[in-house]
């Protein structure tokens, strides 16, 4: 993967056991010997800055969902867990080692002589990074071991607890470090923040159907300052992509306003806007060409991409019309696959007509423009159905590909965000019509997202109706956060993955992937390999 600037310099420079006069035992000059670190506040600056390489983000959770399909099951266990094949033999995310590495930090951490008030600072951004590592964990694999402290050999073989003790852990943890973060940096951006961990609190209350403390820690983070990314101005290679192809403008102002709407949204992911106010926690990355990056697993082959995750038909159907803000009408597999058969392909693009703009934002369809992805321009796509690193679906993600390191032809270099603000409106608006229905903040908070988008604001007549305003929220947390981990954990504490997670076609009508739910997939098992190491210590999930 691409290469983290906070890289894990801990793994490279901890060496245990003691140093010896002795010529075969003495300490190589690349390594610290453990007696020799945790000294300085440079000591644990560079341990902190190692356990930053610990946050993952979770775009490979999306494609276990019905929003996106991963092609590759080598890649991720997703590919498995959306067929409803996987079984004890795969891991889905059972992982305790970088959860070790921030206990061994915590033990370790005051033995330093540095500045007290910094010391508790780098404790509370670890702390962070710790519940950020077990919420994915508890929430797939429900009763875990927890573990706060480095352990023994003999104290190795944990069982599992209770899911309700792992999360008030986690509750009581997060809002104690939030207490104890800054709500900003000086200098040092991409450093957990006050803001972060409020709004971690509230996307595991989320989780959790807390819908109180959901939307109370929501709002906290809606008074610190975040807003929504916007442009005001298209680049000139953006300005080429002809748009009045797919959507009836009425007028230059009517266009002007898509425009900008597509591009605020697209922007938010990309490098030159990467730090903007609505990143509330990212990863940083340095620009340095690897072999792997969200350029390599979305994008398609002829522009060297493996198409890793890409989009379904679900996906594509959950875009409203951009004149109306309602939901579309699709039409049926049958019809779509003759138009697609056309060499014309008039017929089949006026699907995708009037869309909302982020709709052109996330997804490359047959004939899509995008003039900027290319160093000589007027790149359009074309769906190579079979040919090698290309969609079985027909579709592609632009999402998240940054298109000035595909014209620089090197590995992305953009920050991957890990939350934004607008997950935080979200989470605010489902959690507070869930909690008393429909009131004007909640539309207020859907309405920023809309105009942000260039849509239309929400009819507060017609979706007046906890119901309705439950289904159109759902929606907005579909289109919005595609490719952001959220879906995988949606569709199961709403109950709805049975209903969702069905056969993908491509558009040719053609099976992409047989998919089967059963409810044992509401969790996630546990891996065989542990529960041998732990010697029948580790129980198993039922169904596995």
């Amino acid at each position: 993967m691409k290469r983290h600037i906070l890289y894990s310099l801990l793994a490279t420079t901890l060496l245990f056991g003691a140093c010896s006069k002795d010529f075969l035992d003495r300490t190589p000059v690349n390594k610290i010997p453990e007696e020799e670190f945790w000294r300085t506040e440079n000591d644990v600056k560079l341990a902190v800055n190692a356990i930053y390489g610990k946050l993952s983000d979770g775009m490979y959770d999306d494609g276990a969902t019905d929003l996106v399909h991963a092609q590759y099951p080598w890649e991720s266990a997703s590919t498995a867990i959306s067929a409803g094949s996987l079984g004890a033999d795969i891991d889905a995310g059972w992982s305790y080692i970088p959860i070790r590495t921030c206990n061994y930090f915590l033990e370790n951490v005051d033995k330093a002589i540095m500045d007290e008030t910094l010391k508790e600072r780098y404790k509370a951004e670890v702390r962070f990074i710790r519940a950020y590592l077990y919420i994915p964990m508890v929430e797939k694999f429900g009763d875990i071991p927890l573990v706060t402290k480095v352990l023994t050999k003999e104290e190795s073989n944990v069982p599992r607890v209770a899911k309700k003790e792992v999360l008030d852990f986690l509750f009581k943890e997060l809002q104690e470090v939030s207490t104890k973060l800054p709500v900003s940096y000086s200098s040092e951006k991409g450093r957990i923040t006050k803001g972060a961990a409020l709004a971690l609190q509230s996307r595991l209350y989320l989780m959790e159907n807390n819908w109180e403390q959901a939307a109370r820690t929501a709002q906290e983070v809606m008074g610190l300052g975040y807003k929504l990314f916007q442009v005001s101005a298209e680049s000139e290679l953006n300005k080429k992509d002809n748009y009045a192809q797919f959507v009836d403008f009425e007028n230059a102002d009517d266009e002007h306003k898509f425009r900008l709407g597509l591009r605020s949204y697209e922007g938010i992911f990309q490098v030159e806007n990467e730090g903007n106010d609505e990143v509330i926690l990212d990863r940083q990355y340095i620009r340095v060409a690897q072999p792997q990056s969200n350029n390599t697993l979305l994008a398609e082959g002829s522009v060297g991409g493996w198409s890793s995750l890409t989009p379904t038909q679900n996906l594509v159907n959950l875009y409203i019309n951009y004149k109306t803000g309602e939901p579309v009408n699709p039409v049926s597999a049958e019809v779509r696959a003759a138009h697609y058969a056309k060499a014309d392909k008039s017929d089949f693009v006026k699907e995708f007509k009037n869309r909302d703009p982020r709709f052109y934002a996330s997804i490359l369809f047959e004939t899509a423009p995008w003039n900027a992805l290319t160093k000589d321009g007027g790149y359009q796509f074309t769906w190579s159905s079979g040919k090698s690193n290309m969609s079985i679906t027909g579709y592609n993600f632009r999402k998240l590909v940054d298109p000035t390191s595909s014209r620089e032809q090197i590995d992305s270099y953009a920050n991957v965000i890990l939350i934004r603000y607008a997950e935080v409106l979200l989470n605010y608006a489902e959690a507070q019509n869930e909690k008393s229905g429909p009131d004007g903040t909640i539309f207020d908070a859907l309405d920023q997202l809309r105009v942000r988008a260039g849509m239309p604001k929400v009819d507060r007549s017609t979706y007046g109706s906890q119901s309705k305003l439950r289904d159109l929220i759902r929606n907005e947390r579909a289109v919005e956060l595609v490719l952001e981990g959220v879906r995988y954990y949606d569709i199961r504490r709403w109950k709805t993955a049975p209903n969702v997670m069905k056969n993908i076609y491509d558009v040719k009508n053609g099976l992409a992937q047989e998919r089967i739910w059963n409810d044992r997939l509401y969790l996630m098992p546990v891996p065989q390999s542990q529960i041998d190491l732990s010697y029948g210590v580790l129980t198993q999930n039922t169904g596995y």
